[in-house]
């Protein structure tokens, strides 16, 4: 089983930084603004041959009961009762303050291990702070920069000496994965949509727990956060992400970050499910997304939000949806659409039902003889059109790979082939072999002449 460590203290010491050092990427936002951090945030971490759990967390205030800076708290309590040691962080160009010194006490009676890290000590700027930081009874504070990266051999020597042993079937781990195992690896699910569409809702109702922050406010998520789920024996990997607002909106440094994060969140998953609010569905800025999603090739889930405050829920109303998805999001036709209530619990099987249906959709792949069969009875069917007095020559396609099913168009004058007709190709391609909703991509290449250096000699 995996050590796990959690990083606590007060707001806007580095504790996002430190994370993001340890393990390797930019994770989690990092802005000078206090209180960037909200939901706790799990990753990997790698300090030299010490491989742990690391979970970054909200920075430890005081709070009013039920206020969303209390469930901040919450959630780093979660965090510590989760992990087997602490890293306690102080700002130490700042010194100590007296919220640290209420903090220390916090820590120390979780009764785990507390390592005392003095960030932002580059210099001889921290040591001040740091010789403060005895006087809380914690232990040796180490000092480190995580932005520079200084000090971490000092961690390594502290951390090595709370950790336990590996157990000799978990020393060596780097056996490659067979194919029944990368078939059964969680399918990535990026759950996005415009701010308040109900998201951090949904996915607290498929883990049946409060994991993620949820407010009325609008922009309450701010980090892409990844929970598993295992939804009758298959594994999800689900990121949570904050709402994608216009562009012109948006204006703080700190949305622009979390909406950066949304939208690698977007790029890394497989399947995206783009949340709308029944009240306001298939606005303008959900169509830029769904847009967004299909230019990344990812498959797409369409989920209606909040459809318990539905007056009128009879199966007109679903086919209503249907035709409206069709006829906004042309280029998805087909796609998956779902009713949904992420408070209520509504339509959550049909949801991930869906959800797995479309990852199968984006992996297949069409054997080369059906889909030449299929490409002569489209073109026999409605011939390409003449353009500038020459007939276009289409030879043949074959599929170059999956996820999303792209294929490759052998023809003559490639830059002549209106996109109209591989609009109809693509259209008649998904009725024939049942790729509703995922992206499907034609590339057109021109097949060489074998007559062009007899035409240069002549020339």
């Amino acid at each position: 089983m995996s050590f796990t460590v959690a990083i606590i203290g007060r707001p806007n010491v580095g504790k996002s930084t430190l994370f993001n050092r340890l393990v390797g990427q930019k994770l989690a936002l990092v802005d000078d603004l206090p209180g960037v951090t909200r939901d706790r945030r799990e990753g990997e971490a790698r300090l030299g041959d010490l491989d742990f759990t690391i979970i970054d967390t909200a920075g430890l205030d005081e709070g009013a009961k039920g206020s969303l800076t209390a469930r901040m708290q919450e959630q780093t309590e979660t965090a510590i009762a989760q992990a087997d040691a602490l890293f306690f962080v102080i700002d130490a160009r700042a010194g100590l303050t007296p919220t640290d010194r209420a903090f220390a006490d916090f820590a120390r009676r979780a009764n785990k291990p507390v390592l005392l890290v003095a960030n932002k000590s580059e210099g001889k700027h921290g040591d001040a702070g740091a010789m403060e930081a005895f006087a809380l009874g914690l232990g040796d504070p180490i000092q480190v920069s995580a932005e520079h990266g200084e000090g971490m051999g000092e961690l390594y020597d502290a951390l090595s000496q709370i950790m336990p042993e590996p157990a000799e079937d978990e020393a060596d781990d780097d056996e490659p994965m067979s194919e029944e195992e990368a078939a059964k690896r969680p399918i990535r699910v990026a759950i996005v949509g415009r701010p308040n569409a109900g998201k951090s809702t949904l996915i607290n109702h498929l883990l049946g727990e409060e994991r993620l922050l949820t407010s009325p406010e609008a922009g309450t998520t701010r980090d892409s956060i990844a929970v598993e789920i295992n939804w009758k024996g298959r594994d999800f990997r689900v990121f949570d992400t904050a709402g994608l607002r216009r562009r012109s909106r948006i204006e703080e440094k700190l949305e622009k970050l979390s909406v950066a994060d949304a939208l690698r969140a977007v790029r890394f998953a497989e399947v995206v499910v783009l949340m709308m609010d029944t009240q306001n569905k298939f606005e303008e800025q959900d169509l830029r997304i769904a847009d967004l999603i299909e230019r990344e090739g990812r498959a797409v889930v369409l989920a209606v939000n909040k459809w318990d405050l539905m007056e009128s829920k009879g199966g007109g109303a679903i086919s209503n949806l249907r035709r409206d998805a069709d006829h906004w999001l042309p280029q998805l036709k087909g796609v998956h659409v779902v009713a949904v209530s992420g408070l209520m619990g509504e339509g959550i099987d049909r949801l991930m039902t869906a959800i797995q249906e479309a990852y199968a959709i984006w992996n297949r792949r069409v054997p080369t003889s059906a889909l030449n069969r299929w490409f002569e009875q489209a073109i026999q069917a409605n011939p390409p059109p003449a353009v500038s007095g020459r007939r276009l020559k289409l030879n043949y396609i074959t599929q170059t790979k999956a996820r999303p099913p792209s294929f490759v168009l052998f023809c003559s004058r490639a830059d002549a082939v209106p996109q109209s007709y591989l609009r109809y190709l693509t259209n008649s391609m998904r009725e024939t072999f049942e790729l509703p909703g995922t992206p499907v991509r034609i590339t057109l290449r021109e097949k060489a002449n074998p007559f062009a250096h007899k035409r240069k000699r002549l020339s």
